[in-house]
């Protein structure tokens, strides 16, 4: 996992390079690399993950020298393809980089559908002067373009851009649906004006002057392809065979895995299938905590690892810590993020890396296929979990702000109420989000995520199976819950899924009630929000209505974005 940035146009200069590279270091700091040429500069941060050897370092070169690639993520079935291309292509290196490259020479923009992986990446070719750049299919690695000065800006991150002089100034209706509707934006967009984003499974090509954007990877017509029904055992059967795979693809590496784990099935059927493979008996596992016992998720995790010879690392997040780790969030995302448990997740990538453990697995992904949130069940519309009461404050927004705002109505291709819920979530709202969170704050420790459960043929096959498979007499994610009943003891398979795990609500309320005041002080200059309301909503708060902590959280990150970028 890296990054990538560069330049296409008559601004393409080494020493803009050389800032965006500065800038995005983190992602890579085992390997700086440049490609400069005319109008054109190609730049690459390396974190090695497979074939450490310098010959696979980007930008990367086909043999004969016509295609330049820069790469972000890992292509886990690169070996089989390996062996398909072995008459096609002379390999000199051991890396997933030269297969892909080789993939794309052989098969053009077909090759996309063969790699099974998280990708962004850029190629370009020196014969047609253009640019083919593609992200895998939901988005895991991301991809950031501007237009500006008849040039192509293009970079892993926001902040990567700013430092090439594409201008910091908000995206105000996007701010505007995050504070109404708890939005984070559509698969193009940012909180930034002018920064874009290449959407999952979408290529997008640029020459002289020319942007192309298509979507390569459509999700509701492969789903088609498993409308067979099976019966449960058959289901159940072909999803543990896909779900072993995926997590066997994704031991790849050259260097120390790891992975997180809480007390829920998801990431504990992950554990056990690790532990499946000899390779995983004995990686560290990684949890947090924060020493309140309505909360956290540690027991569960205890009893869960007593079986195994998993060593547990446990991270301990105390309310004092939050505020100089939420300014340093900031410094990473550049865009709102998560909360307490986002940061708490971050401390775990952390003490990896101190670890000298470079990939972490995760068992995101496994609620959008099989149907795991509360929301599926009592059919509303909020993706909100754990709150009795609308989170977002939109009477309190200035009216002029609050009319750039515009209640988003997402895609429904499908007959059925929760598969549009779960296709809302999977290429919407959860998943872009949470990939979005977790990219960057592991990236921010130089370290690599990994998430088995989001392999495309598990998603692709859970979500075609029928309702009964996913909730039956109540009981959510039910085929996976009878699957680690092979694995797992039933306080653990059915342990209640824990809507909060950080006590965020109190803390902002109390132990860090100072520093919220002044954070929402600091978003009084900016004429978003009605001042007084502000005020009032805020009151409301501190003397005792903390049903959502959600509104409060956004009040605080806009306000720490906005100085990180100097502009509050």
């Amino acid at each position: 996992m890296c990054g990538i940035a560069g330049i296409i146009g008559n601004k393409a200069t080494e020493d803009s390079l050389g800032k965006m590279l500065s800038v995005q270091h983190h992602r890579g700091p085992d390997f700086t690399g440049k490609f400069l040429n005319n109008n054109v500069a190609l730049g690459h941060n390396r974190l090695s993950i497979i074939d450490l050897k310098s010959s696979a370092n980007q930008p990367f070169f086909s043999n004969d020298k016509r295609y330049i690639l820069i790469f972000n993520g890992e292509i886990y079935n690169y070996i089989e393809l390996k062996d398909e291309l072995q008459n096609n292509y002379d390999f000199y290196t051991d890396s997933d980089t030269e297969v892909l490259l080789a993939s794309y020479i052989k098969w053009g923009n077909q090759c996309l559908s063969r790699l099974n992986g998280m990708f962004s990446f850029l190629i370009w070719d020196t014969f047609k002067e253009e640019v083919f750049a593609a992200r895998d299919r939901f988005g895991v690695k991301p991809f950031y373009y501007a237009l500006k000065d008849e040039s192509f800006y293009f970079a892993s991150e926001i902040k990567t851009l700013f430092s090439a002089g594409i201008p910091k100034k908000t995206n105000n209706k996007v701010w505007a649906n995050y504070f109404a509707f708890g939005s984070y934006g559509m698969p193009d967009e940012s909180f930034w004006e002018g920064v874009l984003q290449l959407p999952g499974g979408h290529v997008l090509t640029y020459k002289k002057g020319k942007l192309n954007i298509e979507r390569w990877y459509v999700f509701e017509e492969e789903v088609k392809k498993h409308q067979t029904k099976l019966s449960f055992e058959e289901a159940k059967t072909t999803y543990r065979d896909l779900l072993e795979d995926s997590i066997k693809l994704r031991f790849r590496a050259d260097v120390p895995l790891g992975f997180n784990v809480s007390g829920g099935v998801d990431s504990s059927t992950l554990l056990a299938l690790v532990n499946k493979n000899e390779e995983g008996k004995h990686i560290n596992a990684y949890t947090f905590y924060t020493d309140n016992s309505k909360y956290d998720e540690l027991p569960w995790v205890e009893a869960l690892l007593d079986n195994t010879n998993n060593p547990l690392h446990k991270v301990l997040l105390k309310a004092q810590d939050i505020v100089n780790l939420s300014n340093e969030m900031c410094q990473f995302q550049d865009e709102p993020f998560g909360g307490v448990p986002t940061i708490a997740y971050a401390e775990i990538f952390k003490k990896a890396q101190k670890n000298g453990v470079v990939v972490l697995l995760d068992g995101q992904g496994m609620d959008e296929q099989w149907a795991g949130y509360d929301y599926y069940v009592k059919r509303t519309a909020s993706v909100i979990q754990g709150v009795n009461k609308s989170p977002f404050r939109p009477k309190i927004l200035n009216p002029k702000f609050l009319n750039l705002s515009e209640k988003i109505e997402y895609p429904k291709p499908f007959d059925d109420a929760i598969k549009n819920m779960q296709y809302r979530d999977l290429f919407y709202t959860k998943i872009p989000r949470a990939l979005r969170f977790n990219d960057r704050l592991s990236m921010a420790a130089s370290t690599e995520l990994r998430e088995p459960f989001l392999d495309y043929r598990l998603v692709e096959f859970a979500f075609a199976q029928p309702l009964e498979y996913k909730i039956n007499k109540g009981k959510q994610k039910y085929l996976l819950r009878v699957l680690a009943s092979e694995y797992l003891p039933d306080a653990i398979r059915y342990a209640p899924k824990r809507a909060l795990q950080t006590p965020q609500r109190e803390w902002l309320a109390n132990d860090l009630k100072d520093w919220v005041q002044s954070e929402t002080n600091n978003l009084k200059t900016l004429n978003w929000f009605d001042n007084e309301l502000l005020d009032d909503e805020l009151k409301v708060y501190f003397d005792g209505d903390q049903d959502s902590s959600f509104h409060i959280w956004q009040w605080i990150n806009a306000s720490l974005l906005l100085k990180e970028n100097n502009l509050g």
